[in-house]
Formats: C-alpha cells, sequence, structure tokens
C-alpha cells in the first residue's frame, strides 16, 4: 500500500507566552520566561508557589457563559484553540466533506480541576450526595476531542489519546497514520493540559518533580544547567491541522511543513524515571527517523523534552548522541521548556508548532536559564542557550516521554512538492 502525504495547514495554540501561534512564537524567539507566581488559586502554603499559566485567558471572551459552565478549563482551551486552527485552515463544514474529517485530541490528566472542586464541595457537605450533573463529563480527558468535533460538525475519526506527558505527540501519530492510510482527508490533532491546582501542583510537590525556586520564578526552569532542580508545571492547549497533501492542494491550501515520520516506544524501566541510558528516547528517535526515510544527517534542530530534571535531561542527551553520532555536533538542540514550563499532555503540540515555526522561519528558539555548565553534558553540543539563533532548518524532531516509560516523537520538515 502506497501511503499517502500529510501537510500542516493550520494552527491554534493558547500557552504561557501568548493566546495566538504568533504570540506564541514570538515569545519563544525572544527569549520570554512564561513563568510567575500562581494565580489560579492561593499557593502560599505549598512548596512551589509559581508556575507557567496561561494569561489573560477569559472563556466567555470565546464561548458562551452557559457553556463555558458546563466544560471545564482543559476543554475550554482546546475549543479556543480549536476556533483559531479552523480559521487559519481555512475550513468549514460547508467547504469540506465533514464526514472524513477527524478530531483526535489529548490531554494527560484531564479535567482535574472539575474532580477536585466537586469532592471538595461533597467532603464539606453532610453527607448527602450531590454532584453537578456535568461532573462526569466535564472531568473525562475524551470530552474535548468529543466537544471539539459537536463544535465544527466533523464526523470523521474521533476519540482521545493518553500517554501522560507524551499525549499530544501520540494523538499527531495516530492522526498522520490515518491520513496515510487514506482513513480520513483532514484531522484536527493536538491537546490540552489546564491543572494548576492545589491537586495538580500538591500532587507534583509530593513526588519532588517541580522546582522550588520560589525566589525567581522566571529562571526556575533550567533545562542543562547544573543546578537544575525539577520542571515548572505549565498549561497549555494547541491544535494542528494535518491534512491529506492532494486533498490541500486541490482545495488551494496554504501549506506549513510535511510530517514526514513519527515514532513510539517505551522505557519498560520505572514509573517516573527514564532508563539511564536513554534506551527508549534512543529507539523512539531511531523508529521516526526509519518512518520518515531519512537519516541523522537531515535533521536540523531536535526540540527536546528537556523538562530540567537532574535524571531527565542527562537520559535523554545519552539517547541523541547515540543515535546521531558525530552529526550531534552539527545540530541545534533547545528545551523551549524553558520558557513555557511543562505543559504536560499539551506538551507535544505546542513544541512540534515551535518545530514547525523554525522550519519556516529558519530560526531555531532557545535554551533560556543557562548559568553553569553540567559536567556531565558534553560542552561541544549546541544547546542553543541564551538566544535564538538563525541557520537552515530542514527537518525538526520534537521529543517528549512520559511517566510510566512511553516515548514519542514527529519528525516535520520543509514541504517540497
Amino acid at each position: 500500500m502506497e501511503l499517502k502525504r500529510v501537510v500542516v495547514t493550520g494552527m491554534g495554540a493558547l500557552t504561557p507566552l501568548g493566546n495566538s501561534v504568533n504570540d506564541y512564537w514570538n515569545g519563544l524567539i525572544n527569549g520570554i520566561s512564561g513563568a510567575d507566581y500562581i494565580t489560579l488559586f492561593d499557593a502560599s502554603k505549598f512548596k512551589t508557589r509559581f508556575a507557567c499559566e496561561i494569561k489573560n485567558f477569559e472563556p466567555t471572551n470565546f464561548l458562551e457563559k452557559k457553556e463555558a459552565r458546563k466544560i471545564d478549563r482543559f476543554t475550554q482551551t482546546a475549543l479556543v484553540t480549536s476556533d483559531q486552527a479552523v480559521k487559519d485552515a481555512g475550513i468549514s463544514r460547508d467547504n469540506v466533506n465533514v464526514d472524513r474529517v477527524g478530531v483526535i485530541f489529548a490531554s494527560g490528566i484531564g479535567g482535574l480541576i472539575t474532580f477536585q472542586e466537586e469532592v471538595i464541595n461533597f467532603a464539606k457537605g453532610d453527607g448527602t450526595p450531590r454532584f453537578n450533573p456535568f461532573f462526569i463529563p466535564k472531568m473525562i480527558l475524551d470530552i474535548a476531542a468529543g466537544q471539539i468535533s459537536m463544535r465544527h460538525g466533523f464526523r470523521g475519526p474521533n476519540y482521545a489519546v493518553v500517554s501522560a506527558c507524551a499525549s499530544s505527540t501520540n494523538a499527531m501519530m495516530s492522526s498522520f497514520n490515518l491520513i496515510r492510510m487514506g482513513k480520513a482527508d483532514i484531522i484536527l490533532t493536538g491537546g490540552s493540559e489546564s491543572v494548576i491546582s492545589e491537586a495538580g501542583v500538591g500532587g507534583f510537590n509530593a513526588m519532588k518533580a517541580l522546582s522550588e525556586r520560589n525566589d525567581d520564578p522566571k529562571t526556575a526552569s533550567r533545562p542543562y544547567d547544573k543546578d537544575r532542580d525539577g520542571f515548572v508545571i505549565g498549561e497549555a492547549a494547541g491544535v494542528i491541522i494535518l491534512e491529506e497533501l492532494e486533498h490541500a492542494i486541490k482545495r488551494g491550501a496554504k501549506i506549513y511543513c510535511e510530517l514526514a515520520g513519527a515514532g513510539a516506544t517505551a522505557d519498560a524501566y520505572h514509573i517516573t524515571a527514564p532508563h539511564p541510558e536513554g534506551l527508549g528516547a534512543k529507539n523512539v528517535m531511531a523508529s521516526a527517523l526509519e518512518d520518515a526515510g531519512m537519516k541523522p544527517g537531515d535533521i536540523d534542530y531536535i526540540n527536546t523534552h528537556g523538562t530540567a530534571t537532574p535524571l531527565g535531561d542527562t537520559a535523554e542527551v545519552k539517547a541523541i548522541v547515540s543515535v546521531f553520532g558525530e552529526h550531534v555536533y552539527d545540530l541545534n538542540i533547545s528545551s523551549t521548556k524553558s520558557m513555557t514550563g511543562h505543559c504536560l499532555g499539551a506538551a507535544g503540540v505546542i513544541e512540534s508548532i515551535a518545530c514547525i515555526n523554525s522550519v519556516q522561519h529558519d530560526i531555531v528558539p532557545p535554551t533560556i536559564n543557562h548559568f553553569t555548565d553540567d559536567p556531565d553534558l558534553d560542552p561541544r553540543i549546541n544547546f542553543t542557550f541564551g538566544k535564538a539563533q538563525h541557520r537552515t532548518v530542514r527537518a525538526a524532531i520534537s521529543n517528549t516521554f512520559g511517566f510510566g516509560g512511553h516515548n514519542a516523537c514527529v519528525i516535520v520538515k520543509k514541504y517540497r512538492q
């Protein structure tokens, strides 16, 4: 079976750096930190009191008040970014076959804020079960995919993907495979996450996963720095429109880039820690290259998982060196989580959007907040510290790894007819 080619024809994003794709990209290339003290709840008694929140987001500016109350914040942001992406791609139920337009959307955790609120309200009561009738449909993480399909009338493949922090990358991979096998013409894919709450921050604090650099939040996310002390939790939503190439050409769509390949593997090692030699990460990048029919030398940029955890950063770099050999010194590597924080299930899609823009504009966004070299990392590797760098970016890899040992990556490249 000859696989069809798949291109990107639309994007939407809500991130800690801005509430559109352009604002997000400008924040990245200018090295802006999205971290600040938490406003979504009172964090004064928490070990970590800062996060990378979406700024100035008022759902009723985009959704009817009654509608907004029926859905969790992670679904609100999903709907807004779906609107952005659909508009950007120039598609509607009037100019496409809606039976061949799908929605495959992800979240790592889903409606945690709703779950927390409902349980607290019950615990404060007299034991009588009084729950919001929308409790379950607000909480379940597949509801974003369902709500997006209903909002736009798209009746193609529709489901959710969950693999912790690799979730939206796996959603993109599933969408990619369905389109190239001819099962759909267009799929809206991506992910959203909004868990900056007592339960979210408290839970990650209990695992000792978060940075506790409360005195200086904007420099707290320090990938590849010797003194990194954990990730900064973030929230975001992103949607990309994947489309079969001939379908896109026929309708005169603008084409941002081509999705060339994808891979997924497991560490089969530990519930939260990466394989110490980066075995799963190594295998997933090798798998994606094979899927794309590309060689290590074809890649110019890797947007790493790079969460700023002591074990994770080192293991990923070992994997990159293992796969790319001497070409590693010709690559640019950067962690945009130094600016956005770790947006969990939405990380993969917003970092893929960064890669798409990098391929489009031949700019590599930086890794900010680097102060002290890590002696365990090869200083000859270009981590793009401090400032964005201009270079030809023929193709880029986006890596994402999740608790449970889930690894996923996608490769985007310049579109050529």
